[in-house]
């Protein structure tokens, strides 16, 4: 079958917000929202904004918040934002989920949404809402009625009931009912019942048709009856067509990725080695080993290569222009401290480990996405130190924003690197050299992952033109012609990277 992704994604630069973290309003807003909304968001006991966040706290986070940040986020380079969930739950992060319909009063009710969609689409950003579609909550209306009423609740069939009496919350007892990942907390939706079925797509339709530019889809592999995810995507699609769907998938997702399903999954096949790369046996094994995805052993160039060789063959090109890339989310340790190599203060090679790697990201096939935070250097181990509050303007640090938005910048400026070509010119030792081609336009670049400074010549085929002019970073650079060859040979300092155009 043809597959046809949206073509705004090939060109987005993505930031995920967890919204309780990201900003607090500045503002007053009493007179745009509701009594109810006022009230419950002003009489909330928060967590101190820099304190260590804890399982259970909130620390305020708003939607009227990102929306005083938004010049911050379009100076950056954002023209796409990936929110965790937003929708009312009795959790900070929101995944337990009481009403698919109504955005959290914390995070400023329906209409801090409607305004927030005002502002971004005039600035020409997307926004992309989290759906959690496999599970629900206790507090979740249906389920309430059955925790209320036993037997006798017309709900029963939307989940499934094992036994009688259901215990929903003293772990001494069984649960009696199907939690997600046994977790009592988080009811898992009957999908064969037609009417959870059809439930689940009309909030799908109901905020697409609101004005929502897509939804990330919390662990969809789940859902295993057959056509459910081929439905949702006609009926999204069907109300616009260039609607993003990004699965959760962190493994391989051939089976969700042939066209008819998602446009795109959360690229961890992309993360993991570029991580093994970039940081080496500096990563810190205690982050990432109860994760699913795996950025060790420690790689060098050449196994560097063979692994995004492999990925870029795993899926249809169009689809690798719609991969959701990343370095980090809500559910990992931040790279920063992934690559720390257990000191408790990141040196600065973890952050020359962070700047390799953000290089790789912002360079490679599909839209790269940047975790709150991680652009101005902001730490973390694993949850929920991972979801600290933003950091202060005077704890930025400004080499690393600097960065990012160079990189940024580059990305937007030139067309190979969002949706041009990706061939592997070199691999040897440390250094890590390939090419974005697209027409008339090619670039090259070069990594050297290790610790001294490399000479490597090599030669070009493929390419038309020989860049020479340094774009990024910084290289000693030399072309050669012999016969009717081209060699080029780059002198790269140790634990940086160069880009080269014409």
């Amino acid at each position: 079958m043809q597959i046809h992704t949206p073509d705004w994604v090939k060109h987005a630069v993505f930031y995920q917000i967890f919204p309780d973290r990201f900003a607090k309003s500045k503002q007053p807003r009493e007179a745009k929202i509701s009594h109810k909304e006022s009230h419950i968001s002003h009489s909330v006991p928060l967590e101190p904004w820099d304190a260590t966040p804890t399982i259970q706290g909130y620390k305020g986070g708003d939607l009227w918040g990102v929306i005083e940040e938004l010049d911050y986020l379009q100076e950056l380079g954002i023209n796409a934002i990936y929110f965790t969930p937003i929708f009312q739950s009795a959790c900070n992060h929101r995944y337990h989920t009481h009403d698919y319909f109504q955005v959290d009063p914390l995070l400023g009710g329906n209409g801090a949404l409607m305004e927030l969609l005002e502002e971004c689409h005039q600035r020409d950003m997307k926004v992309v809402l989290d759906g959690v579609f496999n599970h629900a909550s206790r507090g979740f209306f249906f389920f309430n009625d059955i925790l209320e009423n036993g037997p006798y609740s017309p709900w029963l069939d939307w989940f499934t009931i094992e036994d009688w009496p259901l215990s929903a919350y003293d772990g001494s007892k069984p649960a009696n009912y199907l939690g997600w990942a046994g977790n009592r907390a988080l009811p898992v939706f009957n999908h064969e019942n037609s009417l959870v079925r059809e439930y689940i797509m009309e909030i799908a339709e109901y905020w697409i048709k609101l004005g929502i530019d897509g939804w990330r889809l919390d662990v969809p592999f789940e859902i295993k009856v057959p056509g459910f995810w081929q439905e949702f995507r006609e009926r999204v699609k069907a109300i616009n067509p260039e609607a993003y769907i990004v699965g959760e998938i962190w493994e391989d997702a051939k089976q969700w990725l042939d066209g008819s399903q998602f446009d795109g999954v959360m690229n961890y096949l992309f993360t993991a080695p570029t991580i093994a790369f970039s940081a080496g046996d500096r990563v810190v094994r205690e982050y990432v080993q109860q994760q699913s995805y795996e950025p060790y052993p420690a790689l060098d160039a050449a196994g560097y290569a063979a692994k995004i060789e492999h990925l870029l063959q795993l899926y249809p090109w169009e689809i690798q222009l719609t991969q959701l890339n990343l370095l980090a989310s809500h559910d990992t340790a931040r790279l920063l401290s992934i690559a720390s190599g257990g000191n408790i203060s990141p040196l600065e090679e973890s952050l020359d480990s962070v700047k390799l790697a953000t290089l790789l990201l912002l360079t490679f096939p599909g839209a790269p996405s940047i975790y709150y935070g991680d652009e101005v250097g902001l730490a973390g181990a694993v949850d929920p130190d991972s979801r600290r509050g933003f950091p202060t303007e005077i704890q930025w640090n400004r080499d690393v924003l600097e960065y990012h938005k160079q990189l940024i910048s580059l990305r937007h400026a030139h067309p190979a690197l969002r949706v041009g070509s990706y061939k592997i010119l070199l691999s040897e030792g440390m250094v890590y050299v390939f090419a974005r081609q697209l027409e008339d336009e090619e670039l090259i670049i070069a990594v050297n992952g290790g610790t001294e400074k490399t000479k490597v010549s090599f030669e070009t085929s493929g390419l038309v033109s020989k860049p020479n002019k340094i774009l990024f970073g910084s290289s000693q650079i030399d072309w050669i012609t012999e016969s009717e060859a081209s060699y080029l040979s780059l002198e790269i300092p140790p634990r940086t990277s160069c880009i080269l155009g014409i």
